[in-house]
């Protein structure tokens, strides 16, 4: 895959960027399970990490399922000043989803579409892309979000389902405990500890698009203070269709193993080691920029992924009310093909203390610091000035007080977060919450928040081959898209409101408002054509280059509803609505990023999930999604209808059926903001899943 993000620059300059290429068929030990026909599907039953079953839950204690995303500690959600949805492992369970981008589709106010067999967008409150730059990932304290291109390669966060306890996602800041990069939101995806996974787990299945996927896992004790497990997991993708019906040649196949291990050391500390390695192979077609006549082409390209990650975290209570923990991982991945090749090595360390003081208050703060080195290989369609650098850190520091007003009624949280990393030097990100419980039922809150984005390498030293034509007497054309040294950080000053309430004992709501204002948003700046003799023949180079001449706001609703309808069915609307108005400086001579930042997210989205035990051990879970058009891209509107019936045999045994994208045979989702070519079409699939514990 080719990690460059050009949203818009297609219908100014006829971007030719688009790649894919059939993938190799993973390993037939993974796809032994027949193709079954689409027709309903969910996961295998398993307890939540806390060994709660979600499904018996009432929506009181639903209300108060404990999160930690909004200030590194726990929270109960009914209290907690923030939009935040939780993804339990019920909510996992029930949905049909294979894979992380796919179960977040259920959030309010995130828009998810995928690009092609390997490739998604994914971001809160507008400006989505391909490596959308606004949104911080992290799976257990590690951040994901890739330092090079300010985004996430989701096609290699493989968690086993099975072992996620919860995902939290922060649509709005979380800057002031998680720095940088939490601009528009944050997905805090936490796994459950070794102790709440013992014995055996397999799982097979295979589909229509999936022809296999598979997970084997085993966890034990060590003594009674050390639990363990170890995990394989893979699949295999089957290409879907271009645009124009054919093949796509986005085939892609992924195998990863990991392990955890937790050990309690004494009363006051606990330990927890984990890791991943994974290696996988994608696949697409590339329009090629040549210098020569025909100054283009489409070439297979083959991207092969690896990589992998370590970490430990040490815990210690010092009473009650005073705790720390400290947390380091380092970090590998390798993305390797024909014109472009990348390798980032990532070693952080970070550093909280939690305690109580005088009552009242209740402080949390933090001291961080990340190494970040990476070497790549450029071809003339993308490279990177330098090619290779040492020594990128960032230093950061935290401090949060939460201020009891009234107790058990009125709180006031406040705190700020500084960094100084290489490209922008200080930063600093202050954030206010209040919490009004006017009943023991109905909750007001609201915040301010200043985040930042800070530059990248790809916004400072990118290189990218956009097109080529032939020119006056025979020279040749180059229109390129170069990094300049002068970006700086985006910056968002954001004001939310929400309102939280259990209307009756079946029925819960969470409705959250909110005003976003940007400056120094990113553009694209023609610049004076130049004469080129690097990389032969001599040409013309005509570049455009990254500035921060654009701002803007943006203002939207999100709601999120829960309704037990009767102790066997549950029903869980959400909607979200919003709207963007950019404008660039008076200096600015880009005539694209306006109308890119400003409708390549849909105005509305909507969701449905309904759950319904049946007699004999079935359960019948179904979701539709709809999405609002995309104008700027001029993707239609588009409903997606899963649906899924799983069968519980025994304590041990399950099996389920899935259909996925049923309304339609195929459906397009986003054309890329990358390389407009390169967008397949989403097909209608099933599949089936057997699930085995021991």
């Amino acid at each position: 895959m080719d990690p460059i993000s050009l949203r818009g620059i297609r219908d100014r300059y006829r971007s030719t960027e688009n790649m894919r290429r059939r993938s190799k068929l993973m390993s037939s030990s993974l796809a032994w399970l027949l193709l079954c026909a689409p027709v309903l599907a969910q996961k295998s039953e398993q307890g939540t990490g806390s060994g709660v079953d979600l499904t018996t839950m009432n929506i009181e204690d639903l209300m108060n399922v404990k999160v930690t995303s909004v200030s590194k500690k726990e929270q109960k959600l009914s209290k907690t000043a923030a939009a935040i949805f939780v993804i339990s492992q019920a909510d996992i369970q029930r949905s049909s989803a294979t894979n992380i981008p796919d179960l977040l589709r259920m959030v309010p106010g995130l828009d998810v579409a995928q690009i092609n067999g390997s490739t998604w967008e994914i971001s809160a409150r507008g400006f989505n892309a391909q490596y959308a730059n606004k949104l911080l990932v992290l799976i257990d304290g590690r951040t994901v979000y890739s330092p090079m291109f300010a985004g996430v390669y989701w096609d290699v966060q493989n968690v086993p389902l099975e072992d996620i306890d919860r995902i939290e996602v922060i649509r709005g800041p979380g800057a002031t405990v998680w720095g940088a990069n939490a601009v528009n939101g944050v997905i805090n995806i936490i796994t459950k500890s070794a102790k709440e996974t013992p014995g055996g787990l397999l799982t097979a299945g295979g589909g229509t698009y999936e022809p296999g996927f598979g997970v084997a896992q085993y966890g034990g004790n060590l003594g009674q203070a050390t639990s363990y497990r170890f995990f394989g997991n893979g699949f295999d993708y089957n290409s879907l269709p271009s645009l124009s019906g054919q093949d796509g040649h986005d085939g892609f196949d992924l195998v990863h193993g990991g392990f955890r291990v937790d050990s309690t050391l004494s009363k006051q500390d606990s330990l927890t080691v984990q890791g991943d390695l994974y290696e996988g192979d994608e696949g697409e077609i590339a329009n090629t920029a040549l210098l020569t006549p025909p100054f283009g082409e489409a070439l297979p390209v083959s991207t092969s992924v690896s990589g992998g990650n370590v970490l430990g975290r040490w815990n210690h209570a010092f009473s009650p009310d005073s705790d720390m923990s400290l947390q380091v991982y380092f970090d590998r991945a390798n993305r390797n093909s024909n014109i472009y090749v990348e390798g980032i090595n990532t070693a952080d360390i970070d550093f909280q203390h939690h305690f109580g003081w005088g009552g009242r208050q209740d402080f949390v703060w933090g001291l961080g610091f990340r190494y970040i080195s990476y070497a790549t290989t450029g071809s003339l369609r993308v490279s990177f000035n330098p090619a290779s650098r040492d020594g990128v850190q960032l230093f950061t520091s935290f401090l949060q007080d939460e201020i009891t007003l009234k107790p058990d009624r009125l709180s006031l949280t406040v705190g700020a977060k500084l960094e100084h990393n290489a490209f922008s030097g200080f930063e600093f990100q202050p954030s206010a919450r209040i919490a009004w419980n006017v009943t023991k039922s109905n909750m007001l809150w609201a915040s301010y928040s200043r985040a930042r984005r800070t530059p990248s390498p790809s916004d400072r030293g990118l290189n990218v081959a956009l097109a080529a034509f032939p020119g006056p007497g025979g020279l040749p054309v180059l229109l390129t898209l170069l990094g300049s040294p002068d970006t700086v950080s985006e910056n968002l000053d954001a004001f939310e409101a929400g309102y939280r309430t259990q209307l009756r004992g079946n029925l819960s709501l969470d409705l959250t408002s909110y005003y976003n204002r940007y400056g120094n948003l990113q553009t694209l700046e023609p610049e004076a054509p130049f004469l080129e003799f690097n990389p032969p023949p001599p040409h013309v180079n005509v570049p455009l280059v990254f500035s921060n001449q654009m701002h803007g706001e943006s203002h939207g609703l999100e709601l999120a509803v829960n309704w037990k309808v009767t102790d066997r069915w549950t029903l869980s609307p959400g909607y979200a609505v919003e709207a963007i108005h950019l404008h660039t400086s008076p200096a600015s001579h880009d005539t694209t990023s306006v109308a890119t930042g400003r409708d390549n997210t849909p105005d509305n989205e909507a969701q449905l999930r309904s759950n319904l035990v049946l007699p004999r051990g079935l359960e019948w879970n179904t979701s539709v999604n709809f999405v609002g058009r995309l104008e700027a891209e001029h993707v239609p509107s588009y409903t997606r209808l899963d649906t899924g019936i799983t069968w519980r045999a025994s304590e041990h045994l399950s099996v389920s059926l899935v259909g996925q994208n049923l309304l339609k045979d195929h459906h397009l989702e986003v054309h890329s903001s990358d390389q407009a070519e390169i967008s397949n079409l989403i097909k209608r699939s099933g599949y089936a899943e057997v699930t085995w514990r021991f």
